[in-house]
């Protein structure tokens, strides 16, 4: 498949930007234009980034990331590449696909002689366990550290901006409950970033050292739990400060059908999320900003994140509807007698100490 031709040309090179239809590879374009790079991105059907203001300014390639041929020509000429693409639907084997997607990407990218590859992953903590999914996308960066390409992996917790689908499940828990149950993990710690700090070390990344193969995390100026970012987002935007009652039973996978119930973020996409909150996620090192800096103005901070990210956005107050609340109420009912069920149907079927009892003969 022949690229289309490009509207511009650059003295720094190209990159290919995968992913360009997502929300961080659909904000990254345009600041790699204006940084002077001449972008390609790989979709697999051009008429989608045709509502993209900057699509006549690209090239575009069509094509699909699990085609090696396809990739080859994509890649071809290119001086730094952007791998944006990880599952987010928890469907299959997600590990297993994700870890040939990415595979089959640096073997395409080595034969082409890429320059640099850079991934945007999770912030995560060091010797736990960690998540289907966190633990995904650590694999995926650790496939690309290990590739000939010298590879920047960029890792961040919650992502503010709207659109990010962490952002919007923050968003409509705050908006739509005024009281919830929530877990007692969310009194663990989290770095947000605002997605504009997030492009920006995006951006510095393609032009990092060539002998720079290595993990960076990336974070915003604070430190918080997940109870005080949602307490932070009422007050900025004018709501009613929360209340949150704790409970011990709310697993991820029942928190993440709950979000599910309560916000238009589907299941699927919240039990990926809800998963990673399990853990802290804290910036350890700052090292990029020795590479790349920190934005001019420095760093947002979360207040300041959200009334960027909110700028424009009607607010939502679906549950303030009192029929909608006692759904949402009944719902998670319905789901805590199901965990409870499910974990009754565990119980008793665990073998008894001392083996099977045997009955008595009537006399």
């Amino acid at each position: 498949m022949t690229p289309t031709p490009s509207a511009v040309s650059s003295s720094r090179g190209t990159v290919l930007v995968t992913g360009a239809t997502g929300y961080i590879g659909g904000l990254l374009v345009p600041e790699l234009l204006d940084a002077g790079w001449n972008v390609r991105a790989l979709s697999r059907s051009a008429q989608r980034l045709d509502s993209q203001l900057w699509a006549d300014r690209i090239e575009i390639v069509e094509g699909d990331v699990t085609s090696g041929q396809d990739l080859r020509t994509a890649l071809r000429g290119v001086d730094v590449a952007y791998y944006l693409v990880h599952s987010m639907d928890g469907g299959g084997d997600l590990a297993r696909r994700d870890r040939e997607l990415a595979q089959g990407f640096a073997t395409a990218a080595s034969a082409e002689g890429v320059g640099r590859i850079v991934y945007l992953g999770g912030l995560h903590p060091e010797g736990v366990e960690l998540s289907v999914h966190l633990a995904s996308r650590v694999e995926v960066g650790q496939v690309l550290l290990d590739s000939p390409v010298p590879t920047a992996v960029l890792q961040a917790a919650v992502i503010l901006g709207d659109g990010s689908a962490s952002f919007d499940m923050l968003r409509y828990l705050t908006e739509r409950l005024p009281v919830m149950v929530a877990p007692r993990w969310l009194r663990n710690r989290i770095q947000p970033i605002a997605v504009d700090d997030a492009l920006h070390y995006l951006v510095g990344a393609a032009s990092l050292p060539q002998d720079v193969n290595r993990t960076f995390d990336i974070g915003g100026p604070e430190v918080m739990t997940y109870e005080q970012m949602i307490q932070r987002f009422a007050a900025v935007t004018g709501l009613r400060r929360r209340v949150i009652l704790p409970v011990p039973v709310l697993t991820p996978w029942l928190a993440s059908h709950w979000v599910g119930v309560i916000t238009p973020v589907e299941a699927g996409v919240a039990k990926p999320l809800v998963g990673s909150l399990v853990h802290e996620v804290v910036r350890r090192e700052w090292d990029l900003d020795e590479y790349a800096g920190q934005p001019e103005r420095g760093l947002l901070g979360f207040d300041e994140a959200v009334t960027a990210a909110m700028r424009g956005v009607e607010p939502d107050h679906v549950l303030r509807n009192a029929l909608t609340a006692a759904a949402g109420a009944i719902g998670l009912g319905v789901l805590t007698a199901a965990f409870v069920r499910r974990s009754r149907s565990a119980e008793e079927s665990r073998p008894r100490a001392g083996g099977p009892r045997r009955r008595r003969r009537p006399s």
